[in-house]
Order: C-alpha cells, then structure tokens, then sequence
C-alpha cells in the first residue's frame, strides 16, 4: 500500500510538473526551481525557458499578491506624493482602478491649465516722471533715424511701465479676484516701505537677446525692494487661485521697443537690435520713478486714448497727493465691487439644493392656497343668491 501511495504521489508530482506554469501550485512551481541546479558558470535549458517566461510568472504573482493586498486598508493609498515617484502602482482592483483614474485625471486637469498658461493681464508700475518719457522718446527718435523700418517696433507714447507681475484671468469673475488680491496688496507694499518712498533710477540701455530693448534700473538697494514687493504680490495672487508669475527670475526693466511687435522686419532683414543704434545712451540717465501706483492692466483690451493699457483697477501707494477725480473712481469701484460681490453671494445661495427644495415648497404651497380661495370664492357665489 506504502509503495501504491508513492507510485501515485510521484505520477501526481509529473502531471504537475507538465503543466504550464500558470497552472502550477505555487509550491511545487517553488519546490521545482529548487530541484535542478546548475554547475558554476552555466544556464541549463530550464533556466533559459524560465527566463522567456519570467514576465508571465511574475505576473501571475503579482496579481495573485495583489488580490490579497487589496482588502487590506492601505491598499489604494497613493505613494506618488509620499516618494516622488512618476509610476503608479497597477492594482487589479475596480475600485482602485477607478479611484486611480480619478486622480490621472485631476493630475492632466492641473498639467493642462499649466500648460495653457498664457498671461493676459499684469501688474504695471506706470512711468509718469515726463523726464524719463521724454529721454526714451529721443532715444526712440535716434534710432529711427538710423532705420526708419524699427517705427513699428517702438512702444507708443503713454505706455511706458514696469511690469511687476503677470497672471492669467479668464473670466469676469477672475478679473474680481485679482481685483481683490490687488487691494489686499496695498497694505503689505505699505508694510515693506515702512513709510518710505521707493525710488527707481532708470540708467543704461539693455536687451533680451537682441531682441527686446529696455532701460535698465541702475544698481542699488531699491532693487532689493521691488523685487520683494513682486514676490509678495506674486505669492498674494497665487493664493487665491490665480495663475501668476514666470518660470524665469523677475528682472525689473522698462522697454522701449521689440522686434516681436513687427514679425514683417524679419522677412526685411532685420533679426536683432544692433549695439550701435543706442550706444549713445549706453550709460544715459534718464530719471527717476516714484513708486505711487500699481495697476491691474489687460494686455488684449482697447487701449486707453492716453495710449496707456486698461485698466481694471488701481492701488496708490504712499501718502501721494490725490485728486477728486481719482476719488470718485475709486469710490465708484469700490461700490461696483460690493455690488457684484453680493449678486455672486445670491447666485450662490440659489445654486443650493436646500433653496431651490425651499422655493418649490413654497411654490406648491401658494399654488394649493390660490386654488383652494378660488374654489372657496366659487361656491360662494353659487349660495349668494341672484
């Protein structure tokens, strides 16, 4: 009997051993891999097959590990954000599957609106020194007479500004967010000042690739603080939702012209700004810029008849003497912000659930009374008699 027993087990240890490998327990896939050894130095035929058949049996148990691990709590936590990792972990599981291809495509959403980024709207500092205006307009007049093509290159008159921050807005109700982030601006640009003027002395000439051509900010100081003011009214956009700032470091100019604002000087020849049309002016100074407003401007709308950007809304920095005009504009605005503020408020209120269950109920309600006085007052007449 002892001898029938082995003559079995053996014949059941070869059928087994026969079957493809996916069909195979799991011990006796194990046990076999450690049956045959080779000598030092080679690869027998079985280890060969092995290894053309290593993603299949890997996968098998993967999957069957992974069965298991998926009742377990911790399964469909995502160790991308714990580890920086770039893959995700496959998990067969419907749940996971669908949890997975919610955060993919939260992930493309956020990837997309990034990739999308293209500005519309700034913060500009607004060049109103007439000395400064004045320099850049002769600067602008001596290159021209030197290639008269570079006309449609120039900034126009009014323009001419400091960008200090750039952002995209691309709705109404965003241009009213960035309204707000400019007004919550003011006090922290007052804090950095701490009562101070901040001065820009406009000194040089410049270029971005020989292809921008901006007056350079002299060396000092109050670059330091402007630059700290962009970093604050960056990271003041930035916290409430608003795409804002440039990959590059922010480095304050006020550009006077750009091949980019006339494609046709291409074809005419023209690829670059030339040194010698400004080396005039190479260490030039042109002026002074008090910091006394920052601006919310578009870059795609009308331009106002002064040939400045439009403008959305304004903060005054420091204790700048102000004229009445100015104070009915902003107590205008200010009213027509706490009026779109509270018809948000109410569209808001509507949208819920539980207000438009109200407003129906009441409907019905009204509706049942109308019609219950209307059949009151309908047998009334019939029992008044003629």
């Amino acid at each position: 009997m002892l001898r029938l027993a082995g003559l079995r087990a053996s014949a059941g240890l070869a059928v087994a051993a026969s079957a493809p490998a996916a069909l195979r327990p799991l011990g006796l896939r194990l046990r076999a891999a450690t049956m045959e050894r080779p000598a030092a130095g080679e690869i027998n035929s079985n280890t060969c097959e092995s290894l053309l058949t290593n993603d299949k049996v890997s996968g098998d148990l993967e999957h069957s590990t992974v069965d298991t691990l998926t009742d377990m709590p911790f399964a469909t936590v995502d160790i991308q954000d714990d580890c920086g990792l770039t893959d995700r972990p496959q998990i067969n599981s419907k749940r996971s599957k669908e949890n997975e291809g919610i955060k993919n495509e939260h992930i493309k959403k956020r990837k997309k609106s990034t990739k999308d980024y293209q500005p519309n709207y700034f913060l500009s500092i607004p060049i109103t020194n007439k000395k400064i205006t004045a320099g850049i307009k002769v600067l602008q007049n001596m290159i021209l007479q030197q290639d008269k093509r570079l006309a449609k290159a120039m900034a126009g008159d009014g323009s001419f500004h400091v960008t200090l921050l750039v952002m995209q807005l691309l709705s109404e109700d965003d241009v009213n967010i960035g309204t707000d982030a400019l007004l919550e601006l003011k006090p922290l640009v007052e804090e950095i000042l701490q009562g101070k003027h901040l001065t820009l002395p406009f000194q040089g000439i410049g270029t971005f690739g020989s292809q921008v051509g901006f007056v350079k900010l002299a060396d000092g100081e109050h670059i330091n603080t402007l630059m700290e003011i962009a970093e604050t009214a960056k990271r003041t956009f930035q916290e409430k939702g608003i795409l804002a700032g440039e990959s590059r470091s922010f480095k304050p100019h006020l550009t006077f012209m750009k091949l980019s604002k006339a494609p046709m000087l291409r074809k005419k020849g023209v690829k670059r700004i030339e040194p010698e049309l400004y080396e005039q002016f190479i260490n030039h100074r042109f002026g002074e810029e008090i910091l006394s407003r920052i601006d919310l401007c578009s870059m795609l709308k009308k331009k106002q008849s002064s040939g400045y950007y439009h403008c959305e809304s304004s903060i005054v920095i420091g204790k700048k003497p102000v004229g009445i005009q100015d104070l009915i504009k902003e107590a205008l605005h200010q009213e027509r912000m706490q009026l779109k503020s509270k018809v948000k408020q109410i569209k808001e209120l509507l949208l819920k659930p539980e207000t438009q269950a109200m407003i129906r109920k009441e409907l019905l309600e009204g509706r049942v009374l109308n019609d219950g006085n209307q059949a009151n007052d309908a047998t009334q007449m019939m029992l008044t008699p003629a």
